[in-house]
């Protein structure tokens, strides 16, 4: 989906110009992958744009940083700040954010020591990641090829830029053989996440989702759900998954911030029910909280004005 230029990006603590937001061929980050980002929404709420979940993110984005012993400028609450000026400037009543550290020109080498660490945040209208009818037409998914990182390999508790590239090869994978989106195992042959995305299963009424030490991501979105779901009464449980509990599954779906709620309608070509009442009475209270009109959630909507 192309992106949608807006009039600034933050950079370094400045509103520059989107065509001048510019790095240098030599930045560390671009050669060795060793920046940490956050993928981020605003929703047009009845009080204005609100970037849901805003402070929970910059904290990972934090994390992420902690993990690779990346020294970030920016406090939380500065981060956080940045990024309602950067909604507020572009005018969009929705939109994508997205916060990235890297470490800039000043050596070339794997070592980051005489390197800068410089922030940017940008912010573009981006629609529905899995198509506008994921929730009630689904997306096919496939077994990956490709396994997910190990913990002692690369963090996956960590949003790190280089770790994507182990998601790139799995997505393009995925697409190239006729399937929307990949699911990835991990060493154990464990069910992980997938390309950019936490799963849930359905069975006998319980929802399943991998635990982090599976090499799933600790979801932003995937905790959001696992709320929702426990006050509309539905039992979630973190456990690992095998591969066969995906083919067998009463219902299926995948949650992140692009993807928001998504159904899947089947698995290596194993039909599941599509889209099953769990994914929908959850993709609806998700819609509802993001927007604001959920009383019982409304601090997760962090307004810009």
């Amino acid at each position: 989906m192309p992106i949608e230029p807006t009039a600034h990006i933050w950079m370094n603590g400045e509103m520059i110009p989107w065509d001048e937001a510019r790095i240098h061929v030599l930045t560390h980050t671009l050669h060795y992958g060793t920046g940490v980002f956050e993928g981020i929404r605003a929703y047009e709420t009845d009080d204005g744009p609100a970037v849901f979940r805003l402070t929970d993110h910059i904290v990972r984005l934090h994390d992420s940083a902690r993990i690779l012993a990346m020294p970030l400028p920016y406090g939380v609450d500065e981060l956080v700040e940045a990024c309602k000026l950067v909604v507020r400037d572009s005018g969009l009543p929705s939109c994508y954010l997205r916060p990235i550290a890297y470490y800039g020109y000043g050596e070339m080498g794997l070592a980051t020591t005489n390197c800068t660490v410089d922030v940017a945040i940008a912010c573009w209208p981006w629609g529905a990641y899995l198509g506008d009818d994921a929730v009630t037409k689904g997306v096919r998914m496939k077994i990956s090829s490709w396994t997910r990182h190990d913990h002692n390999i690369m963090p996956p508790a960590s949003k790190t830029t280089g770790n994507y590239a182990n998601s790139t090869l799995a997505k393009m994978e995925a697409l190239r053989a006729g399937y929307d989106e990949a699911i990835m195992l991990n060493s154990a042959g464990l069910v992980s996440e997938c390309t950019g995305e936490n799963i849930f299963v359905s069975k006998k009424g319980r929802l399943v989702t991998p635990p982090v030490s599976a090499g799933a991501l600790p979801g932003i979105t995937q905790d959001s759900v696992m709320t929702l779901a426990a006050d509309l009464g539905i039992d979630v449980v973190v456990d690992d998954l095998a591969r066969s509990d995906l083919y067998t599954a009463d219902e299926m779906f995948v949650c992140g911030t692009a993807a928001e709620v998504s159904a899947v309608n089947s698995v290596d070509d194993r039909p599941l029910t599509c889209p099953g009442e769990a994914t929908l009475a959850i993709a609806e209270a998700y819609a509802a909280a993001v927007r604001g009109r959920d009383d019982r959630h409304k601090d997760w909507c962090e307004h810009v004005r």
